[in-house]
């Protein structure tokens, strides 16, 4: 307490000053019709400066929390537009009802999707993975699709409490199930370590129809995967016969270079789909 009181003391010519200044200010202000008007314009100058900049900064804060509940809408009107396909899908199979189709509304869809951010990826490996924010506390479980806004992404390897390890499209151990969306004709999607741009569509039977810059989505050949999911399109057209098969390069849809959010597609009926498949392998 006593040095403050010194303190005080030893300044004690400039609070005086500062006190004298404030009151000159409080009488000019009152005493002044002119300058009170521009003490008043300054200071709206002022505030209204201090309140642009305010803004912009809250502007700039909500940005991360407008980004998501946007990704977060696009991955629902995503779903929505899925499940349409699907129901056209139904509809397009029996031609007989298709005049008089009603949608059965108790049916539930079978997919949906779980926003996540990447936290870690690797493109510059032979084998890359991608960690993503959510984990096991979040639903997610192993071998669960992963997309982006763009396109196929990878499917989950390793789960933990809060992350998740995706294997990424650019890992020689990854297969898609793909098919041409124009013809319908399908293969398996592969990369075989050269391009991060760039897959290859194997398998693909020597008679199928195709050409440069055709749509390559998912088949829905799995549980994993719902059908109408984008990969890429057809890069290189030249037909590179093995056997009775084609390989086509594919333009992948999603730039892993600038990959940040991502979606995990959860499939309610993977687990009996699976079972399904399980035991009919075990009576063969």
């Amino acid at each position: 307490m006593r040095k403050l009181l010194d303190f005080l003391i030893s300044k004690r010519h400039w609070f005086i000053f500062l006190v004298l200044e404030i009151v000159s200010f409080v009488m000019i202000y009152r005493n002044n019709s002119y300058q009170r008007s521009i003490m008043l314009s300054s200071a709206n100058v002022v505030t209204g400066y201090v309140s642009s900049v305010s803004a912009s900064v809250n502007s700039y804060l909500n940005l991360r929390s407008l980004n998501k509940e946007l990704l977060e809408r696009n991955g629902q009107l995503e779903m929505k537009l899925l499940e349409l396909q699907d129901q056209i899908d139904v509809m397009k199979a029996d031609t007989a009802k298709f005049a008089g189709y009603v949608p059965d509304s108790t049916e539930v869809f079978t997919y949906h999707f779980v926003p996540a951010e990447v936290v870690n990826n690797s493109v510059s490996q032979i084998f890359n993975y991608i960690t993503i924010n959510k984990g096991r506390k979040d639903g997610i479980t192993q071998d669960m699709g992963v997309v982006s806004d763009k396109g196929v992404v990878g499917i989950v390897s390793v789960v933990n409490d809060h992350f998740s390890v995706v294997l990424s499209i650019l890992n020689p151990k990854f297969r898609l199930s793909c098919k041409i969306q124009r013809s319908q004709y399908f293969g398996s999607m592969i990369w075989k370590g050269r391009n991060i741009q760039y897959g290859s569509l194997e398998e693909l039977p020597r008679h199928a129809v195709f050409k440069k810059g055709d749509i390559i989505v998912t088949s829905g050949y799995s549980a994993i995967f719902p059908p109408g999911i984008l990969v890429g399109r057809i890069w290189n057209e030249k037909k590179n016969l093995d056997n009775n098969f084609y390989s086509l390069d594919v333009k992948l849809a999603t730039n892993f270079a600038t990959l940040k959010n991502v979606r995990i597609i959860s499939n309610y009926r993977q687990a009996e789909q699976r079972s399904s498949e399980k035991e009919a392998e075990q009576n063969d």
